[in-house]
Order: C-alpha cells, then structure tokens, then sequence
C-alpha cells in the first residue's frame, strides 16, 4: 500500500484539529511560506516543504512534553509519508530529537523555524508593526539582544544558517522575504 501524498488543505485540517491558538496558527502559516520560499530558491517540491512547514509544529499544544514525539502517532494515523514525518522530527535535532536534519529540506525548516518567530517579534515593536518594512539589520540586532524574545534559540538558528552554508544576515533577509507575502494572514501587515 502506497501512502497517498498530503494536499496543503490536508496539511491545513490537520494542523487545525489539534492546534487553536491563533499564534501557533501564525506561526505555521510563516513557516509554511518561509519553505515555499526555500524550497524556490533550491528548485525543490514548492509544495511538499510548504506542507511540511505548515505542520512541523502539529503536537506542540496538545503535547507539548512530547513535542516532535506525538507527532509521529497522528501523522502515522493519518497515513502520512515517511519522509514527511522524518522532516518534521528533525527540526527539533539537539532540543527534543536525536534525528539530525540530513537533506536541504530538514535543514531549511530546522535553520527557519526559530528565526520566523524571531523575526515576527522584532516586525511587532516596529512603529508600523510590520514584517513589510523590516531590514535584516533591525533583526540581527534583536538577535544579539539575548532579552528580546528571550525564548528563541539563537544556537539553533545559527546552527542552522551553518548547515545551509549561509550569513546570519543573508537567512535573515530571506525569511523576511518568505514571510512578506503573507503578511496579513500572520498579523504583520501593520500600519504602512
């Protein structure tokens, strides 16, 4: 039996069904277009590394003591590919998980993942309240600000730039760049 290849609108329900929070919602939704926005830059299956950003994060409300754990139960249940179920345990490699991230898609939901919420923090005490005028200088600045959103890994952020071979600076600039499209769905339009 061959498992059938997961849609964004079943990526979508499932992430609904066992998350309500509107941040976490948020922060799907810009991790979903970070991929999307990645996978271009790679020339990778757009699709499949939106779906898997946008539910990288499925257990971490209802069980968030087993986080990257849980998961593998509810996409198992759900009949989701193997490959998409390694990928999202991955991104919690040296927090949660022992599974490192090996291919470019791994890497880049692992290196992205904090940063978005990094990002979407610093766009939030900009006068505009958007992620639509932000440069990677005001957020490399928050970065080494370590009490500003003082629960973002910053380790894991630039073991990720590592792993994708890339400047702090440059992964900033194209997370803003991925995020920027979706703008108002994840509260960053602002005031502009």
């Amino acid at each position: 039996m061959t498992t059938a290849v997961p849609t964004r609108a079943d990526a979508f329900t499932l992430l609904k069904k066992y998350n309500k929070k509107d941040g976490l919602i948020r922060h799907a939704l810009a991790v979903e277009a970070v991929m999307g926005h990645f996978a271009q830059r790679f020339n990778e299956d757009k699709e499949k590394w939106q779906v898997i950003g946008l539910v990288h994060d499925l257990d971490y409300e209802m069980f968030p003591e087993a986080h990257c754990h849980k998961c593998v139960e509810l996409f198992r249940a759900h009949d989701w590919p193997e490959e998409y179920i390694r990928a999202v345990i991955s991104h919690g490699w040296g927090i949660c998980t022992d599974v490192k991230p090996e291919t470019n898609l791994e890497k880049t939901l692992y290196a992205i993942d904090e940063l978005t919420g990094l990002v979407a923090s610093a766009a939030l005490v900009r006068p505009s309240k958007s992620i639509l005028d932000i440069k990677a200088k005001s957020v490399k600045k928050k970065f080494k600000d370590k009490s500003f959103a003082a629960g973002v890994d910053r380790q894991v952020i630039i073991q990720g730039a590592g792993f994708l071979d890339m400047e702090l600076s440059d992964l900033i600039t194209e997370v803003i760049s991925g995020m920027r499209p979706v703008a108002e769905e994840i509260g960053l339009k602002g005031n502009l």
